[in-house]
């Protein structure tokens, strides 16, 4: 499966998803590694089976294995964070912001990319996962490496369209069960 195959999946009731997902394919205000890093990072996080499938073809000849791994890496890590880090920031009580997090969290100093592009990606997953001071953690990072709001913000999009046709095809398979 890939993009195409993947937008034929989406129901006409969704056309707009299928647009957004043709021009992000095609959007150049990050470069191939970003862009398609954000798409697996995303794809990972929602983690529906047809978009997965759908986005490592597409990637299949576009990134490194190396590049690969860590946007698995950034889903995966970032899994793990948003979760905690949201129920830090969300609980009342004040002394879980002082109490270290003893996770392990290695893959964040050493992703084996270009440490932006992991933050990017990163920071994709945190938006799909709804972690606000993951949001402002890495979004705060990319600045600090030259990351334009412009190229945040067209991960963010990314991330937003593969979430939402992630939900319609869950959806669909629900109706159709």
């Amino acid at each position: 499966m890939s993009l195409e195959a993947l937008k034929t999946a989406v129901p006409e009731y969704a056309k707009d998803l299928k647009l957004n997902l043709s021009s992000l394919a095609r959007e150049t205000i990050l470069d191939d590694q970003k862009k398609w890093g954000t798409f697996l990072a995303s794809a990972h996080a929602v983690g529906v089976p047809a978009v997965v499938r759908a986005v490592e073809a597409e990637i299949a000849d576009k990134l490194s294995p190396e590049a690969i791994s860590a946007a698995k890496s950034a889903a995966a890590i970032m899994g793990m964070n948003n979760v905690y880090y949201r129920f830090v920031h969300l609980s009342s009580a004040k002394d879980y912001k002082t109490l270290p997090a003893k996770l392990r969290m290695n893959v964040i100093a050493n992703p084996g990319v270009d440490k932006a592009d992991f933050e990017l990606w990163s920071l994709a997953v945190s938006a799909i996962n709804g972690c606000g001071a993951c949001i402002d953690s890495h979004e705060a990072e990319l600045r600090r490496h030259g990351v334009s709001a412009e190229q945040i913000q067209t991960a963010v999009r990314i991330a937003s369209t593969l979430n939402a046709i992630a939900a319609v095809l869950n959806a669909e398979s629900a109706l159709a069960a």
